[in-house]
């Protein structure tokens, strides 16, 4: 063995060494792991140094010591003069572009909300027009039950539903009570202003009514009221329609014969129908109309007079027929006293 050779151990050490493979990088103090993990090199070998931090400190305190110095309000104030007018202009060519998004949150606020007014207004009308309509319905049935009082009949109250056809040559409506409410045919047809017909036909539901300005219609008429004697006063005869409701001069009027053709009744005189108050198709007492004019006839001297109806037939809703008092009917019925029974 040379002397130059090396220790076995130092031979077993450099095996085993080159066994182990080369050695691990030992990180030096300028490097440093980040908060990402991988290693990156601090080339001044630490964190920043105090000497920055002590000057930012100082920076800060010199800028609000200045910010709160007077000396500085004139150099303020020339900024602001100069850079006031640049914001306003800004302002004023930026207003059309950031005002669009409110633009149309506005436009359809604003439709939304005229609906809904429109919608309101709508609801309101209707609720008028029903208010109007109920009131003047309200209207016609008491003056049914005043007419009841006053002309001391019992009456059943009917609504009319139809007219008939002019072709029939007859003028008729229909009313929406029968025989289940108490009707019978020849049965006298009133409203609140005057005689409007007599039953001509009868289901249980409904009843067709023959008015009196049909040129069939008959209607004993006498002219004037009762004297201070409680006689019945003026002159007979028989009331006749023309047959005509509405279009002509003569639309609606009716034409009284007098029995006694001698006798000249005077314009606005009251017509009513005359009987005993048990007769049919029409009892006593109830208003026909009023005296216009008289037309006398030289050829076979006749005398005519001309009346206008109290009722206007052109616009008829709420009636009553007259009934008997004991009548049994399926709806209310206005007593003789005004009551409802």
């Amino acid at each position: 063995m040379s002397l130059l050779s090396p220790r076995p151990s130092e031979r077993l050490r450099k095996g085993l060494e080159q066994r182990k493979g080369p050695k691990p990088m030992v990180r030096t103090p300028r490097e440093r792991l980040n908060r990402r993990g991988s290693l990156e090199t601090n080339a001044d070998g630490g964190g920043p140094k105090g000497s920055w931090l002590i000057a930012l400190i100082l920076c800060c305190a010199t800028l609000a010591t200045l910010d709160q110095t007077p000396a500085l309000e004139p150099a303020r104030t020339a900024v602001g003069e100069v850079l006031s007018p640049l914001e306003t202009g800004a302002a004023m060519v930026a207003r059309p572009f950031t005002g669009i998004p409110e633009w149309f949150d506005s436009r359809d606020e604003l439709r939304e909300r005229v609906a809904k007014l429109e919608a309101e207004n709508a609801t309101l009308r209707r609720q008028v027009e029903v208010t109007d309509y109920g009131r003047s319905k309200l209207a016609e049935y008491e003056s049914i039950t005043r007419a009841a009082e006053d002309l001391g009949y019992a009456l059943v109250p009917a609504r009319v539903t139809a007219y008939g056809p002019a072709q029939t040559f007859n003028r008729t409506v229909t009313i929406d009570a029968g025989s289940a409410a108490g009707i019978r045919s020849d049965m006298s047809v009133i409203t609140g202003d005057g005689l409007v017909g007599r039953v001509l036909r009868v289901t249980k539901t409904s009843a067709t009514v023959l008015l009196i300005v049909d040129a069939a219609s008959v209607v004993g008429g006498r002219v004037g009221g009762e004297d201070r004697s409680g006689k019945k006063s003026g002159q007979v005869g028989m009331v006749r329609g023309s047959g005509v409701v509405a279009g002509r001069s003569d639309a609606g009027l009716l034409s009284l014969d007098l029995v006694d053709q001698t006798a000249a009744p005077l314009k606005g005189d009251t017509v009513i129908t005359w009987g005993d108050g048990r007769a049919a198709p029409y009892v006593s007492g109830l208003p026909i109309g009023e005296v216009t004019d008289t037309f006398a006839s030289v050829r076979d001297s006749s005398r005519t007079v001309r009346i206008k109806p109290y009722v206007d037939f052109g616009s008829l809703d709420v009636v009553g027929v007259v009934v008997p008092g004991d009548t049994m009917s399926d709806r209310a019925v206005v007593t003789p006293e005004g009551e409802l029974r």
